[in-house]
């Protein structure tokens, strides 16, 4: 584990793009930008109860892919959250 790396601040290139990122992914699920970062600060409340994750390498995507019963597509939300450490329960 590189404890360096969790004091290390964003840079604003990376504020940027992270901000971009949210406005393609919020305009594919039909949803706003406000609306997607507050999904990603509930997911990040959520899993922090239990494990230390790098918020920084954390990814949201809202995809379509094909439902349950084949008609048609919906969205779907994938997350790959880098864990860092398991929290003592």
């Amino acid at each position: 584990m590189n404890i360096f790396r969790l004091f290390r601040k964003k840079t604003s290139g990376n504020i940027a793009k992270d901000r971009l990122k949210l406005l393609l992914i919020s305009d594919r699920a039909n949803c706003s930008p406000e609306i997607m970062e507050m999904i990603k600060n509930d997911v990040i409340k959520v899993i922090s109860k239990y494990m230390e994750i790098d918020e920084d390498g954390m990814e949201i995507h809202i995809t379509q892919t094909e439902s349950e019963n084949k008609n048609g597509s919906v969205p779907a939300l994938y997350a790959n959250i880098p864990i860092i450490d398991l929290k003592n329960a």
